[in-house]
């Protein structure tokens, strides 16, 4: 299915909920909505799916206006935060009503095939009441899956699973959208969760797209302030800066050694990533010093928040590791992997990624 929104936009009441946006979405493939709560996301998919009608504009699928047109009369498949099951059914049963209205053959082999992906075998002959909410959820995204309809849509389809469920349930889903023929639109508030899945990336923020692209390009090279605010967990390090002959000027007098264009005039804003941020130095880097405010352990990463004359700045750190509150550190940046926007907070520089881009 190819899906195309035209210079959409939602109003309710005084307020607007979705300003003027136009995007074509890529037919087969997995576009993630990234924005925080209240960034659009859920309204976007309600008018996408024929659930909502937008205030202005046009909804075109495969080059047919279906603006107004009712979901009932839509191939869609959509997964709510909410699971939404039917409770007379039981799990299988729920998980092979899609395929029984196609009159598919095999359905049993398909229905076990799909609860093992979302290990929900064990419960096939339950009743959705006799299970968690995690696992409901589980059956809801197995018979949306089922449906194999040209667009799905899901909605933070992983949110009320616990965190090791969801790791997994994201490399499975990678997998089962890949395999499948359907375009896919996934909604999510963490940045990590859309460079999994990968695809494309709309970033929404207060009801407004700010960008869309490959994932890894938005990624990358966001375009403003507020695409790097939003695709970053955690949030990029802003230093204030201003430029000069031969680079850049933070705070404390430290010149970061770069090539900015000629039109960079006026105050300049730095965006660190806290992975580019490490304890031990490498030839080229320069160093800031700091007091620990902070530490926290995260998995197999430990996330550092330090006191530094740039500002308060975090810093990812691979593996475990221990810091005494107050204690002084030094940490280390490759000016290469530095961001830099202007005065309108439009994007200037992006580090160079592998291959010269």
């Amino acid at each position: 299915m190819q899906l195309a929104l035209d210079s959409i936009s939602k109003k309710v009441g005084a307020q607007t909920w979705l300003y003027d946006m136009s995007l074509s979405l890529r037919s087969s493939a997995v576009t993630v909505l990234l924005g925080a709560t209240q960034a659009g996301k859920t309204s976007l998919m309600r008018i996408m799916a024929g659930l909502d009608v937008p205030t202005a504009g046009r909804v075109m699928v495969d080059g047919q206006d279906v603006t107004g047109v009712p979901v009932r009369e839509r191939n869609v498949a959509m997964v709510y935060q909410q699971f939404i099951n039917y409770p007379s059914m039981t799990v299988a049963d729920n998980i092979a009503s899609p395929l029984r209205l196609r009159g598919e053959s095999n359905i049993d082999a398909r229905v076990r095939e799909l609860a093992s992906r979302l290990h929900i075998e064990m419960f096939l002959n339950r009743l959705p009441s006799e299970l968690s909410g995690g696992q409901q959820q589980r059956v809801a995204l197995a018979r949306a899956l089922a449906k194999g309809a040209p667009l799905m849509l899901l909605d933070e389809p992983l949110v009320n699973l616990d965190y090791k469920l969801r790791e997994e349930l994201r490399e499975e889903l990678t997998q089962l959208f890949a395999a499948g023929q359907s375009t896919v639109v996934y909604a999510t508030t963490e940045p990590g969760e859309a460079l999994l899945l990968g695809g494309y990336t709309a970033v929404m923020d207060e009801g407004r797209l700010l960008q869309y692209g490959p994932t890894a390009e938005v990624f990358h090279a966001p375009a403003s302030l507020r695409v790097a605010r939003a695709f970053s967990d955690p949030p990029m390090n802003l230093v204030a800066a201003t430029g000069q002959d031969g680079g850049v000027r933070l705070p404390d007098g430290t010149v970061l050694p770069l090539a900015l264009p000629a039109s960079a005039g006026g105050p300049l804003t730095v965006g660190l990533r806290a992975s580019a941020l490490r304890e031990q130095a490498r030839p080229g880097d320069v160093a800031v010093y700091g007091v620990v405010e902070l530490a926290e352990i995260s998995g197999s990463d430990t996330f550092v928040h330090v006191d530094t004359p740039w500002g308060e700045l975090v810093a990812q750190l691979t593996g475990v590791h221990y810091f005494d509150l107050g204690a002084r550190i030094a940490l280390h940046l490759n000016p290469a992997q530095a961001y830099v926007f202007g005065a309108d907070e439009a994007l200037l520089l992006a580090p160079r990624r592998a291959g010269g881009r």
